[in-house]
């Protein structure tokens, strides 16, 4: 009974969502934050914004085992953020940008918003040196 009110408020949620405007036709963008989440795999990402490597060089500066930067790279791959090649016997890692690029564009939504905090923010800031100012000139 509660698995099926379960799946009825989560068919609801994204009902609304869908009527709201709030869905998001990027069905990716979920696994790409999930994977930008993590700081490993942002170090990850980073290593290969230099060109591809293989999983010993990424795991090179790290204190895990190869399987365990294996399983990151799984899921980084699984987001679309990394492709893995075949050479030889090794299987390089490369950065793939395009899926990043759906989370830059989601996120630049709220540079309005940044914008407009950041200059509320500048004003208090403002008014709290002129005050600050005006007690010292008072003493």
């Amino acid at each position: 009974m509660i698995v099926v009110l379960d799946r009825c408020v989560v068919l609801y949620n994204l009902l609304v969502m869908e009527l709201t405007g709030y869905s998001n036709p990027q069905k990716n963008l979920d696994a790409v934050f999930a994977a930008l989440a993590d700081p490993t795999r942002r170090a990850i990402l980073m290593r290969l914004s230099d060109g591809q490597a293989s999983v010993g060089e990424i795991a090179a500066p790290f204190s895990m085992s190869q399987p365990a930067v294996s399983r990151h790279l799984k899921v980084l791959e699984r987001a679309g953020l990394i492709e893995r090649g075949v050479d030889e016997q090794r299987r390089p890692a490369r950065l793939k940008a395009e899926k990043m690029a759906l989370a830059v564009d989601w996120l630049s939504e709220f540079q309005r918003f940044w914008g407009a905090s950041f200059d509320q923010l500048d004003d208090v800031l403002t008014g709290m040196k002129i005050a600050q100012k005006k007690e010292i000139d008072n003493e």
